[in-house]
């Protein structure tokens, strides 16, 4: 018996000197992504402001490509289980060309203050609104909002009203919030990279390099889909900044055979692996959901090893371009309404907000250098990557959406997200959390915030 003890002991120690995670960080590193060579002169570091503007000629060009549409008929009964149901497509391009309104979209989007600065080489486009009332102490939490794909910032619009504006969160409600939103290099305004080996540590040092230029030496950060690993990747290179990271989106990639007996035995014995019945709900039977992920990530195989392909067919049509990002849409908020002839588009967006989203993609021509983050994230082994091997020590708040792709339980997350001060099973909602639902968003945002302040 005293051999066993010492055993454990022993292998207890062992571990805690050698073989357990220390903290650590990600190296910041540097880079230079514009065209040619770095020049020997200081980068210009001026903010400018920038307003969305759109030529007359190209908005003849979209409606020409519009009315020269072709179609492929849709399988019968086949709904949104082929991809987008041709029958609604031909729908929605009727409204896209006869009844939206692109310039009333602009003036919506030019709403919030826009700049743009060069960083590495880049033309970094954001959005920088501060609070419209300082509240009673003077304290205003800087907070940067970093989107995905097929996302951009403008699917943070409602929530920035709501941390923003007078009455959007009520007026006694703390903390007060500096939003600062970006669009990631490559997608919408902001310049694409010119060289190979842009990734999401490389956005995450040049958000870094942005939140410093405009004087926010500490900040929160919030994420989704891409943008989750961006923040997770500025936590975990940066954490003497990063007050906080909220994510409704948090994948752990590197959680190993300790979990095989969890996905065999957690439905049955859900305390012993620290499930909840929400859990359980959400997770099983994991067959099933691991095959409504196959179905659902067959776009991520072609965009991280051949993006350029189909993104020469997706910027030179609008009508492809529209039905390969809302095909998303649809099922990323909600895997049901795949059952639905009209993909359920407009139970939670309206087709204003979803073609101002592809409006965005088209009138840069940023489809391809978007999908180009996939190959360079994507190309080598995921799980080998540095910042998969980094653990994220500062504090954490997770929002569990109930349609998200896949769910993770607060026992898995505990593996990557080492000071997890909040843990939300939000009540509905999908992949496109602040999109869908800002104001679920907002209040387990602020929730967080208090949190994390309260964690000492």
């Amino acid at each position: 018996m005293l051999l066993l003890i010492f055993t454990v002991v022993l292998g207890a120690l062992l571990y805690y000197l050698f073989w357990r995670e220390s903290p650590r960080t990600i190296p910041e590193g540097d880079g230079w992504w514009g065209e040619g060579d770095r020049p020997d002169s200081e980068e210009d570091e001026r903010v400018e402001p920038f307003r969305i503007e759109v030529s007359e000629q190209m908005i003849q060009d979209l409606h020409s490509r519009l009315d020269n549409s072709r179609f492929t008929p849709s399988l019968e009964n086949s709904r949104f289980h082929y991809g987008f149901n041709s029958a609604y497509l031909r729908k929605l391009v009727s409204y896209w060309r006869n009844d939206y309104d692109w310039r009333k979209q602009v003036t919506l989007l030019n709403g919030f203050p826009q700049f743009r600065t060069r960083i590495e080489g880049l033309q970094v486009h954001f959005v920088h609104v501060k609070p419209a009332l300082a509240p009673p102490d003077g304290t205003v939490c800087a907070l940067l909002l970093i989107h995905g794909w097929p996302g951009s910032f403008y699917e943070f619009y409602k929530l920035m009203s709501r941390l923003t504006e007078p009455g959007g969160r009520g007026r006694d409600q703390e903390p007060a919030f500096e939003v600062v939103c970006p669009s990631i290099p490559g997608y919408g305004f902001s310049e694409a990279p010119r060289k190979q080996g842009f990734d999401t540590v490389c956005a995450a040092r040049i958000f870094h390099k942005l939140m410093r230029r405009l004087g926010l030496e500490r900040f929160y950060l919030h994420g989704g889909d891409w943008g989750s690993l961006i923040a997770t990747n500025m936590a975990q290179m940066f954490p003497q900044r990063v007050m906080g990271i909220h994510l409704n989106f948090f994948p752990v990639s590197r959680l190993g055979l300790q979990t095989l007996p969890s996905l065999l035995l957690g439905s049955y014995l859900p305390s012993l692996f620290g499930f909840s019945p929400t859990d359980v709900e959400r997770m099983f039977p994991f067959r099933k959901n691991i095959y409504d992920m196959l179905k659902e990530s067959g776009y991520m195989h072609i965009q991280g090893t051949k993006p350029d392909t189909p993104g020469y067919a997706l910027t030179d049509s609008p009508v492809g371009l529209a039905a390969y990002i809302l095909e998303k849409f649809s099922s990323w908020t909600n895997l049901a309404f795949r059952d639905l002839d009209d993909g359920g588009l407009d139970r939670k967006f309206s087709l204003d907000e979803l073609l101002t989203n592809v409006m965005i993609y088209w009138v840069t021509g940023s489809i391809t250098t978007s999908m180009r983050l996939y190959k360079e994230n994507l190309s080598g082994n995921f799980t080998n990557r540095i910042d998969a091997k980094v653990g994220v020590y500062v504090p954490a708040g997770l929002a569990a959406f109930p349609n998200e792709l896949m769910h993770i339980p607060l026992a898995w997350a505990k593996q990557k997200y080492r000071k997890i001060v909040s843990y939300s099973y939000m009540s509905r909602g999908g992949h496109f959390a602040a999109f869908e639902e800002p104001e679920l968003v907002a209040e387990d945002l602020v929730h967080f915030v208090r949190c994390a302040e309260n964690s000492g």
